[in-house]
């Protein structure tokens, strides 16, 4: 697997999304996967907020399904992802605030259809990826919040492992790996690199996703003991 990061100019709000990969992605193999951080693509949506006193816990709250307030942020449950305030992002946001885009997956959808067209490909994937923490460990890894073309899980399930037993939970997070691979080259500073190419990624391309394949209800959730508190 090859992980090409792109750099670019700076996004500006409103901005076209498409216009932008095209301008600094001249060329897309077939079967590769298209790999776009979030915060461009709710830039291109215009999902900016101005900030100001008391704005950004007002977002956050809106914005999300739970939340509880820790030492540090909010911890907040938001599209099925538990993340730091709504994923409401402050870095590289020029004094405002970014949200999330709406719709990932409607918006990755949209993308692939449109570098379906610009560069002639039948099979081509695309991730929104956004940067998450792990309960224990420091620093930030990828996480997918929507992804179009490719099937986001493999399911080992009722196949059998090296020595013949039969696996009953395995199953591998597909989209999320292609995440993390992805926002480790694209980094989280200056380097104007929202947008990488994975090729040879050992993914099956589909016309159509399952959206909710990578959810698990909180309520049936093993973490829901440590998350409880913010249950409402």
């Amino acid at each position: 697997m090859i992980v090409n990061v792109i750099r670019g100019s700076i996004f500006h709000p409103n901005q076209s999304l498409e216009e932008y990969v095209f301008r600094f992605v001249p060329k897309l193999k077939e079967k590769s996967v298209l790999v776009v951080t979030s915060k461009i693509v709710a830039l291109a949506q215009g999902r900016v907020e101005k900030s100001g006193r008391g704005k950004k816990v007002r977002l956050i709250k809106r914005e999300s399904d739970a939340w509880v307030k820790t030492k540090w942020c909010y911890l907040t449950l938001n599209e099925g992802h538990w993340c730091p305030n709504a994923g409401i992002d402050e870095s590289n946001a020029d004094g405002s605030l970014i949200l999330w885009p709406e719709d990932s997956f409607g918006a990755a959808e949209a993308l692939r259809k449109a570098l379906k067209k610009h560069y002639g490909l039948k099979q081509v994937g695309v991730v929104i990826t956004d940067s998450r923490t792990l309960p224990l460990r420091s620093g930030v890894t990828g996480v997918t919040l929507g992804y179009a073309g490719i099937k986001g899980l493999r399911d080992y399930r009722g196949k059998t492992d090296i020595f013949g037993r039969t696996l009953k939970m395995t199953q591998t997070n597909v989209a999320d790996g292609l995440a993390a691979a992805a926002v480790f080259v694209m980094g989280e500073g200056n380097e104007r690199t929202p947008l990488c190419v994975v090729e040879g990624a050992p993914v099956v391309f589909t016309e159509r996703v399952q959206e909710r394949e990578l959810r698990i209800d909180p309520r049936d959730d093993m973490y829901k003991p440590v998350f409880a508190r913010a249950m409402r």
